[in-house]
């Protein structure tokens, strides 16, 4: 997309967004100038953060095949999208079960222009967007294309993949995740993944506490512990509360060092 079109569409090219900058770091290519600056000055402040961002969405994909494949699971709400890429939520599930409803949510007005590459469901399945705040989630359980295209009355897989750490504040997060996880019944299940300062050295870490107090950064890093209290209730599914890379990884695969992933991740299931 060219910045006429972006400008015709609403947006300010001239902020950047996590959404853009998320997909430079991936390799795509709908990103603008200050998606591009924004990302370049955390990559040079921290060299493995568009290793972590790779490492995260890896884990989206084996935590969506492990949904779809051993947990049964054929709806999914994924929220904080993102801008589509290759093996979307909904490709995995439905090479699986192609019979995998999904629904996207994201408050990036660029991922609905091009809502349409996440709109190409199996002829089985169905999948649907949503354009909202993961702050409301009210908002999002209310959505008419919500209760259109999933089933609450049986289980879903919540997908929070790289979205929390732009909820501000100590605790801030909790109450948003146990609202939408009160909505969905027993055997849902939540797929989360979080930036973390954890792995970093004091030096890292007081940066990236600098860089937020500055408004510099739109990442607000938790720690284990706080990360672990969004699976209160929850059957954690092994191997538990891990960095992003060591989530069930692929046979074979060569874990990074854990100050390169500075992800953590967990699967849980609602009983």
């Amino acid at each position: 997309m060219d910045h006429t079109s972006a400008a015709s569409a609403g947006l300010d090219t001239s902020v950047p967004h996590p959404a853009r900058r998320y997909n430079y770091w991936l390799g795509g290519k709908d990103h603008f100038a200050a998606d591009r600056e924004s990302g370049d000055a955390l990559e040079r402040l921290f060299p493995a953060v568009r290793q972590g961002a790779l490492i995260n969405r890896a884990m989206l994909q084996r935590a969506t095949r492990f949904l779809a494949a051993e947990a049964g699971i054929r709806q999914f709400l994924d929220i904080g999208t993102g801008l589509p890429t290759a093996d979307n939520t909904h490709e995995v599930a439905q090479r699986v079960a192609p019979e995998s409803r999904i629904v996207y949510v994201d408050n990036d007005p660029l991922v609905m222009v091009h809502a349409r590459a996440l709109l190409t469901s199996s002829p089985q399945g169905r999948t649907a967007y949503i354009e909202a705040d993961l702050n409301e989630p009210r908002a999002i359980l209310g959505n008419p294309a919500l209760r259109d295209t999933l089933d609450l009355d049986r289980p879903v897989g919540l997908m929070l993949i790289a979205v929390l750490h732009f909820i501000h504040g100590h605790g801030a997060a909790r109450p948003i995740v146990r609202e939408l996880l009160d909505a969905l019944p027993a055997g849902s299940y939540l797929v989360a993944t979080h930036a973390t300062s954890d792995f970093g050295t004091p030096e890292q870490q007081a940066l990236y506490r600098q860089l937020v107090e500055q408004g510099k950064s739109d990442v607000w890093t938790r720690g284990h512990d706080e990360f672990a209290e969004l699976f209160e209730g929850l059957e954690l599914v092994e191997p538990g509360v891990v960095p992003a890379s060591e989530w069930r990884p692929e046979p074979g695969t060569q874990l990074p060092p854990r100050n390169d992933v500075n992800i953590w991740t967990a699967v849980g299931r609602k009983p």
